[in-house]
């Protein structure tokens, strides 16, 4: 992403797109709220630390936590490790690869694409880019790009496999007839993980976002084969309407973050949040070890708060950019302002502070279970044979 002073010509895009984005096909409305019980049950397993935890040589953040420019060696072993994990959650994949011209010649990309259940009409889709920025030389091609976009990267692993088992079960109820709630049903969950988001030089709309770039054009002209699942879509329907919602994570990791709303017509899902992260936070659940200032009645939010002549604020240049001029409707959880370490080799373990992920991942969790009206206290994990029971009295 770019800074506001050299991307006020993304104000423009803003106001030729800001009259015509698609709302989502369920509109505004109200999510239905998980008890504190199904909150406990979510916050707790798994580890919402381990994940993340940068110093762990198991955890996620540290499979991804090395420089890993487009086209390199490094890059290619950070997308396989992000395929490997949820291919073995049983997610769907598809590596969307090609080759573009940079300033610095001809470079591969490879998108990855992972969707929980390919046969569900429309997607809520999380995204984050994997490339760490390129650097010509020493020391500088050592940036690692914590913030930008390690830690992202890891919190939507960790939200793939904290949710894992109970969007299995969801859709054991819906093949069963159990789901009574059939539109939230026919959207799934799917994980966007961008490569070339990073300009090779300066960021300009030709040097930067190559991989968004790239997959919202061609979505944007691949056409939905029908399904009988597909209730809800029209026989034009293509890839890139389909998503319900982009919610792109970017430079989230360091501590004390501030994220506005930047796009009126997502307002209400970002008060969504905003509702999550004030009842957790009473509730003692961002409390972590030492850190006072996780503590009920100390924390701070890390959103700003909306009024009413509050206008379109879609100026940071970043991978929903693309998405944005086609009509998708865009929640961007970037702060204001960047991060300090920005673009520099301090970006790295150091920038990261472990109880402000672990609360991101919290929020995350229960914000998309609330979102997709997941049900944690139905799960086998809580309460052994449910579904199999739910199942045996309809059979």
């Amino acid at each position: 992403m770019h800074s506001l002073s050299c991307l006020l010509w993304l104000l423009g895009i803003l106001f030729s797109t800001s009259l015509s984005l698609q709302h989502s096909i369920l509109g505004e409305r109200t999510l239905n709220e998980l008890s504190m019980e199904e909150i406990s049950t979510l916050i707790s397993s798994p580890d919402p630390v381990k994940n993340v935890d940068p110093f762990s040589p198991s955890s996620h953040l540290s499979k991804i936590l090395i420089p890993r420019p487009p086209d390199t060696d490094n890059n290619t072993m950070v997308r396989n490790y992000i395929v490997s994990t949820l291919k073995a959650l049983k997610w769907q994949i598809e590596e969307d690869e090609f080759i573009d011209q940079t300033p610095v010649g001809p470079r591969r990309f490879v998108n990855i694409i992972a969707t929980k259940d390919p046969t569900a009409s429309r997607q809520v889709t999380l995204a984050a880019h994997y490339d760490s920025k390129y650097f010509p030389s020493y020391p500088l091609n050592q940036f690692v790009g914590a913030t930008d976009s390690a830690a992202p990267c890891a919190m939507m692993l960790d939200l793939a496999e904290a949710l894992n088992l109970l969007l299995d079960e969801r859709k054991q109820r819906l093949e069963a007839g159990l789901e009574e709630d059939d539109d939230v049903s026919e959207t799934t969950l799917q994980l966007i993980f961008f490569d070339g988001e990073e300009a090779f030089e300066n960021w300009t709309d030709i040097d930067s976002i190559y991989g968004a770039r790239h997959l919202a054009e061609k979505w944007a002209k691949t056409y939905v084969q029908p399904h009988t699942k597909r209730r809800l879509m029209n026989a034009q329907a293509t890839e890139i309407s389909t998503i319900e919602h982009l919610i792109l994570l970017d430079l989230l990791g360091a501590p004390d973050p501030s994220i506005r709303s930047y796009f009126l017509e997502t307002g209400w899902l970002f008060d969504a949040m905003v509702s999550v992260e004030k009842r957790l936070g009473q509730s003692s659940a961002f409390a972590y070890g030492d850190e006072k200032s996780m503590t009920a009645g100390k924390w701070r939010s890390y959103f700003r708060s909306r009024y009413a002549n509050d206008v379109n604020l879609g100026y940071v240049g970043d991978d929903h950019v693309p998405f944005l001029r086609r009509g998708v409707s865009v929640l961007h959880l970037i702060p204001e302002p960047f991060p300090r370490v920005w673009h520099k080799l301090s970006d790295d373990a150091s920038a990261l502070d472990i109880p402000t992920m672990r609360r991101w991942n919290l929020i995350l969790r229960i914000f998309i279970s609330e979102y997709l009206n997941l049900r944690p206290s139905r799960s086998k994990r809580n309460v052994g044979t449910y579904v199999k029971s739910e199942l045996e009295l309809v059979s």
